[in-house]
């Protein structure tokens, strides 16, 4: 009873605070925008430089997958980590830290050839990138809680893509630079000091303007502290957990087998694979603020959940067994993948009051990372043990039912969290203005 009481008392407290005007908001989502967007560059930097660091440094294959993985590895705890310190010191210096981490990864990284330098760099801007993931997140939820928080979420995860995709295409739009290993990592770097400015820039921001939209993180925190209860989370909280898992599961790790599956079970070229493959991403680009409007709008933001996960449910045994084309699959792909996530992410800042945000977005990215890591070897396997391959396309069949399945149990907890938001303990994911109802206990 005594967490509901806090929870309640929080929930009245966001909704006494003054709303921002408008041109700070659309200021500060700028802001946030460009640091969303430099954290998928930074993190994609790599992957397009793979032929050069094996043609200029020796590197092999398991050295370049090497270098994307220590980038990842901090995720299983350090994130955990940055969650307390996003809730004990509060956003604005939190982003600050995290930010000068990841510059000083992305400079240990251009540093040396050497592979163990460079693993070290990348190491380091893993320490700082998830964290500061979260951080962004918690100022998204303090500053746009309320009738335009799907609308701002998307509308970051679109940048954030759009980041992910400019260090894709690198050699298209930045040619000259891949002709050494090093330029390349020296913009990765610029991007990363760009990113701190931003960090800078919101500090301002916050620090002339106070707390907007919710209480900060790490005020008013020492009194009554419970380490227990900091971690205590309700029902439709684990529901979103587990939501989050299944359906990224289903969709994440797909991805990176999916050119090699065009290629070798439907006997596409490398462009058409590359161009399939591509369809959900441009579509999620393009559509994701569209969706977090949508939820903005019309609420019933678990029931768009459900819905978006059940467009995706068959889309793998279309492309396993279908004869009707490719394209249709991937658009489904794509729609779901730009509604799903956009409304998955700000139904945690529904739930959790603002306080404890950091922590609830740290333990679902840890969570997620976990579950992302155990399915990804799984369908590997899976892939592997059936033996999949050019000459037995069929072997790819085993791995489609498992991401089917991961997407039915998506499914059947997007109704179970529906089923529990539309009673009397719901947090508001089922209204228009996402007004938080009696918080469970």
């Amino acid at each position: 009873m005594a967490v509901s009481t806090q929870a309640a008392r929080a929930s009245s407290m966001d909704l006494a605070l003054p709303v921002p005007a408008p041109a700070l908001r659309w200021t500060v989502q700028a802001v946030l925008s460009g640091i969303l967007f430099a954290g998928g560059y930074l993190y994609g930097c790599v992957a397009p430089l793979a032929k050069v660091l094996a043609t200029q440094l020796g590197f092999s294959n398991m050295d370049i997958g090497l270098l994307q993985a220590m980038s990842s590895l901090p995720d299983l705890g350090m994130v955990l980590v940055g969650g307390i310190i996003i809730d004990r010191i509060g956003t604005r210096r939190s982003a600050f830290l995290f930010s000068n981490i990841c510059l000083g990864g992305a400079v240990l990284t251009a540093l040396s050839p050497r592979l163990g330098v460079m693993a070290a760099g990348r190491f380091v801007y893993g320490l700082g990138a998830g964290s500061l993931s979260v951080a962004v997140s918690t100022m998204i939820a303090k500053w746009f809680r309320g009738p335009r928080l799907g609308f701002s979420y998307g509308l970051i995860l679109t940048f954030h893509r759009i980041g992910a995709l400019a260090a894709q295409t690198g050699p298209a739009w930045a040619g000259w630079a891949y002709a050494h290993w090093r330029t390349p990592l020296l913009l990765a770097v610029a991007v990363a000091a760009a990113s701190l400015a931003g960090a800078g820039i919101y500090g301002m921001l916050e620090s002339r303007t106070g707390a907007p939209c919710g209480p900060d993180p790490g005020r008013g925190e020492a009194a009554g502290f419970s380490w227990r209860g900091q971690w205590r989370f309700g029902p439709s909280y684990w529901l979103v957990i587990l939501l989050s898992v299944t359906y990224f599961a289903g969709i994440l790790p797909f991805q990176t087998f999916a050119q090699k599956f065009f290629i070798e079970a439907h006997r596409l070229s490398p462009a058409r694979a590359s161009m399939l493959a591509g369809i959900p991403i441009f579509i999620a680009m393009a559509a994701s603020p569209l969706g977090g409007l949508l939820a903005d709008r019309i609420g019933r933001r678990a029931l768009l959940m459900a819905a978006g996960t059940a467009l995706l449910a068959p889309v793998y045994l279309m492309l396993g067994y279908g004869r009707t084309g490719l394209v249709l699959p991937m658009v489904m792909m794509g729609v779901s993948f730009a509604l799903v996530p956009t409304i998955l992410y700000p139904a945690v800042m529904l739930i959790v009051p603002a306080e404890r945000m950091g922590k609830a977005m740290a333990l679902m990215q840890w969570v997620l990372s976990m579950g992302l890591l155990g399915f990804n070897f799984l369908i590997g396997w899976s892939n592997d043990a059936a033996g999949a391959g050019e000459a037995n396309p069929g072997g790819y069949r085993p791995g489609m039912w498992l991401f089917s399945a991961s997407i039915l149990a998506a499914l059947g907890l997007a109704v179970a969290l529906w089923r529990r938001e539309t009673g009397p303990r719901g947090h508001g994911l089922e209204n228009a203005k996402g007004d938080r109802h009696v918080p469970e206990s």
